[in-house]
């Protein structure tokens, strides 16, 4: 069953390059690669309509998260049919991948695919945590709890300025999540040939202080993501780098779900 989480897991966050437009000057890492440093590299100057706000890209963040609702539910509710149930999970993770990517190299087509994007990948997510919830009963509901329990608190600690994204804070969390999306990737590489990294993905006392350390960081790319939203609305990037930037968190917030359900499946497998 671990097995099938993280194979599902690694195709949840999008890979992202930067588009080409016009330099807007922006001193900033993220290690969401969504949002990463070259995301408003190159956006045109405003010359007219409105431009991006914080209340805009929150806006379009619960758009996807219902159009992500909708998806999980609809899979979901497909476990009892093992052929349409293994298809969904395919074509939303194939189908979320390509999105993810077209999005990235086409930031202005965000109002179209970030919410086609959000639907795909509720398929995922949805037959993930159903196949999980039939050998760890609550646990889907415990995940999505504590993935936006750690989303309310980190953005309430964001705010009063208790977390501050500072430079140094920035570039351990880039540095910590680049560790990890290599140690995902290896593993990927030696499971076609039937090996894998040993512990870190069964339910020992290292496998679980490794899940603690990923969902960490993940938690800690929040931070990040939303003192890039902040900052590219505060230089008026464009109105359609709402839909972006809301894509972008969803990446981030996709992955956090994914490893809080690796790390209480862990934990529940010790029973």
């Amino acid at each position: 069953m671990h097995q099938d989480v993280d194979r599902l897991s690694y195709g949840c966050p999008a890979f992202i390059e930067k588009p080409e437009i016009r330099r807007i000057p922006m001193a900033m890492r993220s290690a969401n690669p969504a949002l990463n440093s070259n995301t408003f590299t190159g956006l045109p100057a405003m010359t007219s309509g409105e431009p991006m706000t914080l209340q805009g890209a929150v806006n379009k963040t619960g758009i996807l998260l219902l159009c992500l609702f909708a998806t999980a539910a609809w899979s979901w509710n497909q476990v009892t049919d093992s052929e349409q149930f293994g298809v969904s999970i395919v074509v939303g993770a194939i189908g979320g991948f390509i999105l993810g990517l077209l999005t990235t190299f086409k930031p202005n087509w965000a109002p179209l695919t970030a919410p086609v994007y959000a639907l795909l990948e509720g398929l995922v997510i949805g037959g993930l945590s159903a196949l999980l919830e039939r050998r760890f009963p609550g646990i889907a509901m415990q995940a999505a709890g504590l993935t936006f329990g750690t989303l309310f608190c980190l953005l309430l600690a964001y705010r009063s300025g208790v977390v501050r994204a500072t430079e140094n804070f920035k570039l351990g969390v880039v540095a910590a999540t680049g560790g990890i999306a290599l140690v995902y990737l290896a593993s990927m590489i030696l499971g076609l040939f039937g090996h894998s990294i040993p512990y870190i993905h069964g339910s020992g006392i290292v496998g679980i202080g490794f899940s603690l350390f990923v969902v960490g960081i993940a938690a800690m790319n929040l931070v990040l993501d939303f003192d890039f939203i902040e900052t590219g609305a505060r230089q008026g990037a464009p109105k359609y780098m709402e839909w972006y930037a809301a894509f972008g968190l969803m990446v981030t917030l996709i992955w956090l779900y994914v490893e809080m359900l690796r790390l209480l499946s862990k934990l529940r497998s010790r029973r």
